[in-house]
Parts: C-alpha cells; structure tokens; sequence
C-alpha cells in the first residue's frame, strides 16, 4: 500500500486520532497537509501541536507542512486550500477530522457552546469540501473522508449535541457522495469507535465505556488508508466503522 506522490489535507492534526492519520499517511509516503487550531504547544487548551504533528513526520524522513486554520472560519480554510495548492500541489485526499466533543441535558447546554460544536463539526467539513472540491471536480480526482460517530444514530443519555453533529455529518457526506460521484471523486464516512485520544498518565487505566475499552489512535490508520485508495466507481457513500474493517467491509 502506497500513496506515494499524493498531497492529502487533515484537519485537527494537533494530536490523537487526527495526528495518528497525519504520521500514519506520511509513512505511506503522502505529503501531509496537517491543520489545527494550535500550532505550538500550550497556544490553546488542548493538549499537543502542530509542531510536534510535523517534527514526528519530518524527523521518520516524511514530508508535512504545518497549517494553522480555525476550521469554522471561512477565509482560514480558503487560505488553508490556497496554501496547499501552492506549496504541495492538488489534493488527492481530504480528511476532516476536526471535531468538538459536547454532552449534556439540552435545557443546560450554553448556546454558544452548540453554535461552536455545530460550527466545527458540520460547518467545518462544509467549508473545506467547498474549496478542495473545485480542484478535484477539474482533475476528475479525489477522495473524501469525513470521521464520524456511532453517536449519530444511538439513542444515548445526555449525548444529544454530538450525536446531532455526526447525524448531520453524515447527511452531509451521503448526499455529497451522490453530487460527486459522476466526477469520479469517493465520498465516505469513517467511525473510528472509542479511542483513547489523550496520552495514558503512569498507571492509568483506558477508559471503559459499556464494556469498550478505548484503544490507540492509531488502530484508525489501516481502514483510513484503504478508503483514501478507493474510487467513485468502487466505494462511495459509505458509513463504515474501523472496528468492522476486514469483517463487514470492504
């Protein structure tokens, strides 16, 4: 498996599943494009960097470029399109991984907080398939992976404002895939299942959810990686969950 040659744009890079896809996709031989909101460590709230995204790439012998970009923010993914066009060239593959976690009764949700999960999860990936799309539709090239949740369509406690988010997603890239489809450019859904996003302390135990223990951000990368490789003609308008690659797909 080789994606040699390929320019491939992910969003939240920063860390956790986002930067598994980054180091996993350069190691493959992909120029990475890794945007985020934080490009040095301790710049915002979350934990790990841009910085430390590219350095892990660059220091294997990969090829990476930092790209700060709010996802939410419509001249900052147009600048982060234009960038990459200049700096790597088209885009095979976009992967919009970027995503905001909110829980709670809906009578207690701060509205601001619903308007920036909906911004980030739904408007984001809105946004950067509105300007990557125009290059893939000229090449007749590309491919599209949007990361999704089993949320969006279980009926969980207190889980209404995700699983709102990922249901619209997923709306999103269905009918995308159907617009895109006589452009020959794959349009597909991926849920990663319960990772482990953040850095285990010493003698911490992963979390364990309904009987689910989180497993390594990087059990995501095989399934991403064949879905990258895949054309409108063979796969397209999927939801699939990378704890059923192998077995229930392809």
């Amino acid at each position: 498996m080789s994606l040699q040659g390929t320019v491939v744009v992910i969003t939240g890079a920063s860390r956790g599943i986002g930067r598994a896809l980054a180091v996993g996709f350069a190691a493959e031989g992909a120029t990475v494009v890794a945007a985020a909101r934080t490009q040095r460590l301790g710049e915002g709230s979350a934990e790990g960097s841009l910085e430390e995204t590219v350095r892990q790439i660059t220091d294997a012998g990969g090829k990476a470029i930092a790209a700060q970009c709010d996802v939410a923010d419509e001249a900052q993914v147009k600048a982060l399109v234009d960038r990459t066009l200049a700096e790597a060239g088209p885009i095979d593959v976009l992967i919009n991984n970027a995503g905001i976690l909110l829980s709670g009764l809906l009578t207690e949700i701060d509205t601001a907080a619903w308007d920036q999960a909906m911004a980030v999860n739904v408007r984001g990936p809105f946004l950067t398939c509105k300007y990557v799309l125009p290059g893939m539709i000229e090449r007749r090239k590309g491919n599209i992976i949007n990361i999704t949740s089993r949320a969006a369509g279980r009926d969980d406690v207190n889980r209404l404002p995700y699983a709102a988010t990922k249901a619209a997603l997923e709306r999103l890239t269905l009918n995308l895939a159907m617009d895109m489809k006589s452009h020959n450019i794959a349009v597909n859904i991926l849920g990663p299942g319960l990772i482990q996003s953040r850095p285990l302390a010493p003698g911490q135990e992963p979390t364990n959810r309904d009987g689910r223990v989180a497993e390594a951000p990087e059990t995501v990368v095989p399934a991403a990686l064949w879905l990258a490789q895949q054309t409108a003609e063979n796969f397209t308008g999927r939801v699939v969950h990378r704890d059923e690659f192998g077995d229930k797909w392809p």
